[in-house]
């Protein structure tokens, strides 16, 4: 397995574009429709109110994970790991340096919604000690949505 290096990008660079693209098609296979229709700009993720992070492993791009602030807390955006890279544990060194950018800005928590047709997600979710909470955002009330939080 090669080592791979997380680095904060900007996610209107087009290579970072190309990633949220596949992540994009990964949850159109699972639910239909476009995936995700969340509004979000590239300056949702603007330090100090966000972050994007993305895994590179060599000059390939090969998981990201964003936050923007919500209030206190930072909502996590855009979390995906490529099929060719899972069960590396990529996605739990990106949950990691989510949480550690978020803590760094002050955050007291993160918060992110996941659907119920990802049980990988939900099983990285919780087992990194994230909790159900009531729905928010976008898909609050949607009948796939689960929401999570995990303090600081």
């Amino acid at each position: 397995m090669h080592d791979f290096k997380i680095n904060s990008v900007g996610f209107d660079d087009p290579a970072v574009q190309l990633l949220v693209a596949e992540n994009l098609r990964d949850l159109s296979e699972r639910y239909g429709g476009t995936g995700d229709d969340t509004p979000i700009a590239a300056s949702d993720f603007a330090p100090p109110n966000g972050d994007f992070l993305v895994a590179v492993d060599g000059d390939e791009l090969i998981a990201s994970a964003g936050w923007r602030r919500h209030g206190d807390d930072a909502e996590l955006k855009r979390m995906f790991t490529t099929k060719a890279a899972r069960g590396r544990g990529v996605a739990r060194r990106m949950l990691t340096a989510i949480e550690e950018s978020a803590a760094a800005a002050g955050c007291k928590r993160v918060i992110l919604e996941t659907g119920d047709r990802q049980p990988e997600a939900i099983a990285l979710y919780e087992s990194a000690g994230y909790v159900r909470i009531e729905d928010f955002g976008y898909y609050k009330g949607h009948p796939d949505v689960l929401s999570y939080a995990k303090p600081l």
